[in-house]
């Protein structure tokens, strides 16, 4: 089926067509984490268990520092796309390859001096250590290949090809899974199995992301791209985009980083609840995003074709769907909650303190939810400076609940004050929107 004229109109069925697919994809996610776990488990020993969660730490905190690659090429390429600039488009693509290769081969050239800090920051026994290592000496030679497939991602859903993000997580996930019985259970190659599992998965899967962008990578279209590469204007948005939404997620993972160490400060039993209710926004977070992505997509290509009108129509319907997923989420941990929390921990303790902080998370997804939202219109507008900006606003009031509400209510004080950062990032985006309008509007 041909794709969608960005000119289409923007109905509930092609937002649900963007959305979808990305929900499913993302629901692949936490299952190749589970599979690495119990294989590397079936050595009936505790260390490589250990390497292998350390060493996929490490290196998950590393390439987040590239994330902006995903998020800045679907913003300026659904804006090409909505001009009808395919060779913008392609540019913007083949930058993002020179960025994700340049970043790719500065970790590998920098890897010793980063695990050593990474240990230092997060030490472990020696075996574990001497595992992890062996696993990220393998895993680091697939840093290129995973960053750029941050690139491809973002291409393909600002041209609506989410089904495709769909096919290639899949393929490598799927890979990854058969590679990993094969190489650790049938070779006995143990955690370097898992390591060379992953390596040939993320290879082959930027090999498949290539194909997938093939339109964009074709002859005439990629020399029209080339003379393009270079342009200094083209080269300078880039560079602001991705270099401010860095700067904001950087300010976001500090929250929450915040958070979970003053969690810490609660005391074990109560660390342990909150790190298990984190997982229920984490699942918020996988479900969400589809219709976050369906924002960025056709915000940006209403941008691109200047029309404010059907601006707000993206914003709107997009919204409505992410607002009903995040009801239906909050009725599901409403009713199925006590039941998820005693699959994720046996101690009961643990349990009995998860339970009395369930309500946050009951209402985190109807609370966060605009925040997700308008971050994804935000970054289909390329609003960037004014995401940075909101999110200054946001994390300062953040701290200020913290400093009000913990030595107050605890725990309680705590979840609340994650609930102030969420309520304060909607507030603040909400406020810059309608200078996107304007913006839109005048061209």
């Amino acid at each position: 089926m041909a794709d969608p004229a960005p000119s289409a109109e923007i109905t509930h069925t092609r937002v649900l067509k963007i959305a979808l697919p990305i929900v499913l994809s993302n629901a692949t996610v936490p299952l190749l984490g589970a599979v690495d776990t119990g294989v590397v488990g079936q050595m009936g020993q505790a260390a490589p268990i250990g390497a292998v969660g350390v060493g996929a730490m490490i290196l998950a905190m590393l390439y987040w520092v590239f994330g902006f690659l995903r998020m800045g090429t679907t913003g300026l390429v659904a804006q090409a796309h909505g001009q009808g600039d395919r060779a913008e488009s392609s540019a913007v693509l083949l930058r993002a390859f020179l960025i994700a290769g340049a970043a790719g081969l500065m970790l590998i050239a920098l890897q010793w001096p980063l695990f050593w800090a990474a240990f230092r920051l997060a030490p472990a026994s020696a075996e574990v250590e001497g595992l992890a290592q062996s696993y990220l000496s393998l895993r680091i030679w697939g840093a290129p290949a995973t960053i750029a497939l941050y690139a491809v991602t973002g291409w393909l859903i600002a041209v609506e090809r989410t089904r495709g993000v769909l096919v290639l997580q899949l393929w490598m996930n799927g890979l990854n899974v058969v590679l990993d019985l094969w190489f650790v259970l049938g070779l006995g190659w143990g955690v370097a199995g898992v390591a060379t599992a992953t390596l040939i998965a993320e290879w082959t899967g930027l090999l498949l992301g290539l194909w997938l962008c093939r339109e964009a990578l074709a002859g005439p279209m990629l020399a029209a791209a080339r003379v393009r590469l270079a342009d200094r204007a083209a080269l300078m948005r880039m560079g602001a985009v991705n270099s401010q939404i860095m700067l904001r997620s950087i300010l976001l993972q500090g929250a929450f980083a915040t958070f979970l160490f003053m969690g810490a400060g609660q005391g074990d039993v109560t660390l342990a609840a909150n790190q298990v209710l984190l997982q229920f926004l984490e699942i918020t977070a996988y479900a969400l995003d589809g219709f976050a992505f369906a924002a960025e997509t056709l915000v940006g290509q209403a941008v691109g074709m200047r029309s404010a009108a059907r601006l707000r129509r993206a914003a709107v319907i997009s919204s409505i769907w992410g607002a009903g997923g995040s009801i239906a989420l909050a009725l599901a941990f409403l009713l199925a909650g006590p039941w998820i929390i005693d699959l994720m921990a046996t101690a009961p303790d643990v349990r009995t303190e998860a339970r009395a902080y369930l309500p946050w998370v009951v209402i985190g997804p109807m609370i966060g939810v605009a925040s997700w939202m308008l971050d994804g219109i935000f970054i289909g507008a390329t609003r960037t400076g004014d995401m940075l900006r909101a999110m200054v606003v946001s994390v300062a009031v953040y701290l200020l609940a913290l400093a009000v509400l913990v030595p107050a209510y605890g725990n309680h004080g705590l979840w609340g004050a994650l609930m102030v950062l969420n309520t304060a990032r909607a507030i603040t985006l909400a406020r810059a929107y309608p200078r996107i309008e304007a913006a839109t509007a005048l061209g």
